[in-house]
């Protein structure tokens, strides 16, 4: 069960950042996008933490401090990805990025001493080549100019360790999710409700903000059933499950735009197929 669990989290979270994708597409405000995304996706929390009776852990001091820091994570890994754009290739920035999976792994595996058999570590190994293979681009020169972006990859991959791993760990101290995500994702509203330059450029703040609440719904369901994925399986198998989101966007540039994938990329979805049947084995 937690194996499906986790391929849904992957689906929905994908469907998230496919709904990013064609804001950007259309000409959509990345600002007003990320409005749109946190302040749904903070009412999906609130509901959920409502319906299940969750809602009074709101009084505890560690889902305050946990939702901070998850919060910081999510918001500051998501701006710091946005502008390491600017400096470097999608092709190297991407998949980089998207390693912040490996320390959730390690975490699981040698703190927590989560079990993990040699098939286990081959289907791994294979999800995370599809989340490296996936942001291959034909020509796309790869060479960095500038020296900020090191930096700001480094420290996205560790804000996004942070919200990705912080998960295990609040789980681990039985701490209910959906308050404490409440909590992140409306400390994230807070953060992107700063004005920006972008304000002045020629983006349309009507796309962004409708098409980023669309995000932040599928955004909220796909971290929900990440989160009870931890809860009912294995973080080291269950993180690089859920890094495959990215996949659901190249699906849709195929379908949509008719985008052409390199064969490499075509590896990347062949990689994650393999790799779910490996793990299942």
């Amino acid at each position: 069960m937690w194996l499906i669990t986790a391929i849904s989290s992957a689906l929905l979270f994908g469907l998230a950042g496919w709904w990013m994708k064609v804001s950007q597409m259309r000409g959509g405000s990345t600002r007003t996008l990320l409005l749109g995304l946190y302040a749904s996706g903070t009412a999906g929390f609130g509901v959920h933490a409502a319906l299940e009776g969750t809602w009074g852990w709101l009084a505890n001091p560690q889902v305050w401090i946990a939702g901070v820091i998850i919060g910081a994570g999510s918001a500051w890994g998501n701006a710091l990805f946005m502008k390491a754009l600017h400096y470097g290739p999608a092709s190297l920035t991407s998949p980089l990025t998207n390693m912040n999976i490996i320390i959730v792994i390690a975490v699981a595996t040698w703190w927590y001493q989560e079990p993990l058999s040699a098939t286990e570590s081959v289907g791994i190994v294979l999800l995370l080549l599809a989340v490296v293979f996936i942001a291959h681009k034909r020509k796309e020169p790869l060479t960095i100019k500038e020296r900020r972006w090191f930096l700001l990859v480094g420290t996205a991959i560790l804000m996004f360790a942070i919200r990705n791993g912080g998960l295990k760990v609040t789980d681990e101290l039985g701490l209910p999710s959906a308050p404490l995500l409440f909590i992140a994702y409306a400390l994230s509203l807070c953060w992107f409700l700063i004005p920006t330059k972008e304000t002045a450029s020629r983006t349309d703040d009507r796309t962004g903000l409708w098409l980023g609440t669309i995000a932040g719904l599928f955004s909220y369901g796909g971290l929900q059933l990440y989160a009870a994925a931890l809860a009912t399986g294995q973080a080291n198998l269950a993180a690089p499950i859920f890094a495959t989101n990215s996949l659901v966007v190249a699906a849709g540039a195929i379908i949509v735009y008719k985008e052409k994938l390199t064969v490499v990329q075509w590896a990347a979805f062949a990689f994650t197929i393999l790799g779910l049947i490996v793990i299942r084995l």
